[in-house]
């Protein structure tokens, strides 16, 4: 698409509505500056199949979203200075108070909730030579911590991190969160985990990865902090092996959590082993995956972020305590069949071991149908349609459920 000089005034005035020093409007400020606006369209439909006449009996909302995403480049000079900035606006297409509290919309069951929300950050950044600093509306995407999208607006987190990259084959990153904007909300509130209690105003992460043997074998160590309730270790390992006309894969993460002067809940001490092993050759990928949670606890992750375990899926995550999960999973490229843009994949995963409702020994299993189609040329190219199918039967309080979700989404460049 054509970058007008309309969307390129755009995008500057986003970045740069507050810059009055001219210092700033240096060529690599402006020319390596780039913006995107995502219309993301979003229906979920979710079955709750164990109901009563009394309760919830399905989840079902329509929305649209707008994503802007702005990053300038630096200024010249030793120390280069330069802005990012997002926005993000949620409209209501269709709830209602029986269906609503899909995380599409900040509302629950019983409150149908506002017509719509938004949300804006920006952060301000610095380079000193590859190694850049950032203040501000915070997205990462890093193992010890990424940033929840799996909705109709991302999670945004308020925080500082320095990322470096001086040794080729080593990159680090170490920070400070403070606050969250969750998915679907207009505030920004204090951190909370998933299966821990309590709250905080801090999560310190720091460690990094280091690339060798041609880039084909990477070791990862990091630690997280989430202030007075736990800490968290994570070793990583992922290796890609071609073979012929195959190429084999594996990631293997280790988790090691400890209470961090929790006040709530008693001590917490887990354990997470998570191994991904994959096997492609032309179209056709094939993965197994297996995951087991020891210690006394379920395993902790930062509320509505995408841990970094292999069984952390659509609907499920298999974190529960003594869980122990296996997945298989096979993904396809209809490419190489002469229709490009279009893949899909289906993927089982079953978890037993933990504890079901009422004392049974628990069992669950999700079953994900996935499919995607990006436009490749024409007038649509770029818009894309995903379906996303699942399937879920448990004894444990979530119970039997069947979901939909259809996205459909297009980008547009503004420089």
């Amino acid at each position: 698409m054509s970058k007008t000089p309309l969307a390129r005034a755009v995008a500057l005035a986003t970045l740069g509505a507050s810059l009055t020093l001219p210092s700033l409007a240096q060529a690599d400020f402006i020319a390596d500056s780039k913006a995107t606006l995502e219309l993301r369209n979003f229906y979920m439909n979710r079955d709750l199949r164990d109901t009563t006449a009394a309760q919830q009996s399905k989840r079902e909302e329509w929305a649209q979203g707008f994503i802007l995403k702005a990053e300038s480049g630096f200024t010249e000079g030793t120390v280069g200075f330069g802005l990012d900035a997002y926005a993000g606006l949620g409209l209501k297409l269709d709830s209602s108070d029986e269906r609503a509290g899909t995380g599409l919309l900040p509302n629950s069951f019983g409150n149908e909730g506002p017509d719509e929300y938004s949300e804006f950050s920006g952060a301000v950044k610095a380079r000193i030579s590859k190694t850049v600093g950032k203040v501000g509306g915070l997205m990462p995407k890093l193992p010890i911590v990424t940033s929840g999208d799996s909705r109709l607006l991302p999670q945004v987190f308020t925080g500082g991190m320095i990322t470096s990259q001086e040794i080729d084959g080593l990159t680090l990153n170490g920070g400070q969160l403070r606050e969250v904007n969750q998915r679907a909300s207009t505030d920004r509130v204090d951190i909370t985990a998933t299966n821990v209690g309590g709250e905080s105003d801090r999560y310190n992460f720091a460690g990094g990865d280091y690339k060798f043997n041609g880039g084909n074998t990477t070791v990862g160590l990091w630690y997280g902090e989430l202030e007075d309730i736990y800490d968290q270790k994570l070793y990583n390992l992922i290796h890609v092996q071609p073979i012929g006309d195959w190429k084999l894969g594996g990631n293997l993460a280790y988790f090691d959590s400890q209470d961090n002067g929790r006040k709530l809940g008693g001590k917490l001490d887990n354990d997470l082993t998570s191994i991904n092993l994959w096997a492609g050759i032309g179209a056709h990928t094939f993965r197994v995956g297996y995951q087991k949670v020891g210690g006394d606890n379920a395993f902790p992750f930062l509320t509505e972020t995408d841990p970094y375990i292999v069984n952390y899926i659509q609907i499920l995550d298999f974190t529960r305590k003594d869980e122990k999960s296996w997945q298989a999973r096979y993904d396809i490229n209809f490419a190489s069949y002469g229709i490009p843009g279009l893949s899909a994949f289906v993927r089982y995963v079953t978890g037993d071991g933990f504890d079901g409702v009422g004392g049974a020994s628990g069992k669950e299993w999700e079953r994900d149908v996935d499919i995607s189609y990006i436009i490749q040329e024409g007038p649509l190219k770029n818009l894309g349609v995903r379906w996303r199918n699942a399937m879920v039967r448990s004894n444990a309080s979530i119970g039997d459920l069947d979901e939909n979700r259809l996205i459909v989404s297009y980008t547009i460049p503004l420089m």
